[in-house]
């Protein structure tokens, strides 16, 4: 079973996140407190992160035992053996700051990769059920229904979301780039969840998204729904999407988003 069809692992991925989107729930109605930070005091993880990713690895691990994971909390799973070119990367909590505030935005994020390429993805909204699949070259769908990105051709008509990191540094910069930015489009939003940005951007009820300082299991899922949904998911200056910049726009609003980035610096800074 060490080789398989983007479609058995998104049906793999879409059974594991649900079951720990389920528990991310129930843990949060019982009630969650900080266990620890990490970059910074602001940067927060709970109980149930840690807790949510080690039921996914264990419920990989007893569907397809020689895949490699790569998770947020716990980094590469040890227990991964030769023999598969499939590693899954999750987040159990894309949100944990709106999770610990019961805000809606945070979403279980897992992907399927093959070879180095994300074939599989889904984002389960925690709080609200929501959930975004796709499959490489197979479209990008919520609850059965397929996505298509936002048709805007002005970027002053734009709605745009973004984000921010927790480094004091980094957020100053990041502010300097909103301001330059805000008097162009017609209004910014900032959710706190990257994979469901991306998904909602998927949609079209945000025209556009980017952020400085994603990892890969803030991407991977969220980045193959926007992809599959029509948008352009890169990086500034012809460099992939990453932890630098990512900017996940329609066609018709691509250039002139990413050229007033780059004019702003928005992939500089810490």
């Amino acid at each position: 079973m060490n080789s398989a069809t983007p479609g058995e692992l998104l049906e793999i991925a879409v059974e594991v996140a649900r079951e720990a989107a389920a528990t991310a729930h129930r843990m949060r109605e019982e009630g969650v407190a900080v266990a620890a930070t990490k970059s910074t005091a602001t940067d927060v993880v709970t109980a149930a992160d840690r807790a949510v990713e080690r039921q996914v690895v264990a419920h990989l691990r007893r569907l397809r035992p020689h895949d490699a994971v790569l998770g947020e909390e716990y980094g590469t799973d040890p227990a991964a053996t030769a023999g598969s070119d499939v590693r899954w990367i999750v987040d159990p909590i894309d949100g944990t700051v709106n999770y610990l505030y019961r805000l809606p935005y945070h979403a279980v994020s897992l992907a399927a990769e093959v070879a180095g390429e994300v074939v599989a993805g889904v984002v389960r909204g925690i709080a609200t059920g929501d959930e975004w699949t796709a499959t490489r070259g197979g479209g990008a769908f919520r609850d059965g229904r397929r996505l298509g990105c936002s048709t805007e051709t002005d970027l002053g008509q734009a709605l745009v979301a973004t984000g921010f990191g927790y480094d004091a540094g980094r957020r100053a910069h990041q502010a300097r780039v909103l301001a330059g930015l805000i008097t162009e489009v017609r209004d910014i939003r900032r959710l706190g969840a990257a994979s469901v940005d991306l998904c909602l951007a998927a949609e079209g009820r945000v025209d556009a998204y980017y952020e400085k300082g994603l990892n890969a299991w803030d991407l991977a899922a969220g980045g193959l729904v926007a992809t599959e949904a029509g948008l352009r998911v890169t990086g500034l200056e012809g460099r992939p999407a990453g932890p630098d910049l990512v900017l996940a726009a329609p066609p018709a609003l691509f250039d002139a988003l990413h050229d007033r980035l780059a004019d702003l610096d928005a992939a500089g800074g810490p």
